[in-house]
């Protein structure tokens, strides 16, 4: 996984970038921002920034769906979660989390919007993460022990919920 680090580390700031500066104040991980530097300071910042640097629709939308799949997908290869000694491959949890997500958001049983474009992204990264990964290695049970992989594979994971929409 340390060969990656550096790919995962890069994909994670850029969702996180366009999360603060592009996304709406209302998620959690805006929230925290705002309550660390105060609204006036957050918002001249997001203005001005948007300003010097408009993006399009589907990377403000889209993209950081994206990369978050791609990180997690890398970092997942490495674990299988461990219920009643049942060893479960967490390799697809990202594209199926991905999936759910969008058809919960069909259904409006979750804030946000199906869009296509998601779920062509997260394919499209997902595939490219499971290119990229070695076959041959060992997976560990995720909760077996605690150590940095297993911290950063659980953490990847709850950016989900940094992300959620608050009301």
């Amino acid at each position: 996984m340390k060969q990656y680090r550096y790919a995962i580390g890069f994909s994670l700031l850029m969702s996180l970038y366009i999360y603060v500066i592009y996304r709406t104040d209302k998620t959690l991980v805006n929230q925290l921002i705002i309550a660390l530097i105060s609204w006036e300071k957050y918002s001249a910042m997001k203005s001005e920034v948007q300003t010097l640097l408009p993006l399009a629709d589907w990377i403000i939308y889209s993209l950081p769906e994206g990369l978050w799949i791609f990180c997690i997908s890398i970092i997942s290869t490495y674990f299988f979660l461990e219920i009643k000694g049942r060893q479960f491959n967490l390799t697809p949890a990202p594209i199926i989390i991905a999936v759910v997500m969008e058809i919960f958001q069909l259904l409006q049983l979750s804030n946000g919007r199906f869009d296509w474009m998601d779920l062509i992204l997260s394919f499209l990264f997902w595939f490219l993460a499971i290119l990229l990964t070695r076959k041959d290695r060992q997976k560990e049970a995720l909760f077996r022990t605690w150590n940095i992989a297993n911290f950063g594979c659980i953490f990847s994971y709850s950016i989900v919920y940094f992300a959620h929409v608050i009301n």
